[in-house]
């Protein structure tokens, strides 16, 4: 197998309207497949937007037919596409912030936040993490959004043998210097690949500052977003090094 490409889905949601967030992941998927993408990471809650308020009326099972849409899409493209959602693991269950990786082959992985910013305990439960992902040469390991601020967790992904650090985030302008010094730290660091994805606009209250980045294992950035907006930031490995491009989503 070739070395995969990866992305970032930099997406903006529709607070609380899994219908239309579920169509704007589809333009998305089809638009990372038109770039060869085999995984498209989305953003923190991404079906739902950073709604903490409405999180128990849409948590779902990671197995919930809501998603099957873009499961089917996934399998039919060939991608896997990895999107935030809240989820119990049962009916009775506490609400997690859940990152459900919808596999090329039909599978269904699941990853759940494991590390909360201050105030998400109003609306949500320490999470359990999750497997490391295969996708030929790579391993993928995921975190979501405070996972990262907490350099234990990037450890604990290189010494299960992650290549690709890929996290889905929400993080506004103020933040965002800090928080992506971290992030390209732990590339040159740990020598792996990192990507962010971040939302595309403003969701749950938060003016999200967009600019999702992928860095290289020496730390350098091999693709960033402008700014804000529905775009997908691509990265490539080719015999040269890495390669990337920032392509602008069209969403209905």
């Amino acid at each position: 197998m070739t070395a995969p490409i990866f992305a970032a889905a930099q997406s903006i949601s529709v607070a609380g309207d899994i219908r239309a967030n579920l169509v704007r992941h589809q333009c998305f998927m089809q638009a990372a497949a038109e770039q060869h993408v085999q995984l498209l990471v989305f953003p923190e809650l991404s079906l739902t937007g950073y709604e903490r308020g409405l999180a128990a009326e849409l948590a779902i099972l990671p197995e919930d037919g809501v998603l099957q849409p873009l499961r089917d899409l996934a399998r039919e493209l060939g991608l896997s596409a990895v999107v935030g959602m809240p989820i119990r693991l049962s009916a009775d269950a506490p609400v997690l912030i859940g990152a459900l990786v919808l596999g090329a082959d039909g599978s269904l992985g699941v990853y759940s936040k494991q590390h909360l910013h201050p105030g998400e305990e109003v609306a949500f439960a320490p999470g359990h993490g999750g497997s490391m992902l295969a996708m030929g040469p790579e391993h993928v390991a995921l975190a979501v959004c405070a996972d990262f601020s907490h350099a234990s967790h990037a450890a604990a992904a290189v010494e299960r043998g992650a290549t690709l650090y890929a996290a889905g985030v929400l993080i506004t302008e103020g933040g965002y210097m800090t928080d992506t010094t971290m992030l390209q730290g732990y590339a040159r660091q740990h020598g792996m690949t990192v990507l962010m994805a971040n939302h595309g606009g403003a969701t749950g209250g938060w003016e999200s500052a967009g600019r999702s980045a992928i860095w290289g294992p020496d730390g350098s950035l091999i693709a960033a977003a402008p700014g804000t907006g529905d775009l997908l930031v691509i990265a490539r490995r080719a015999a040269e090094g890495w390669a990337g491009h920032v392509v602008p989503v069209a969403t209905l």
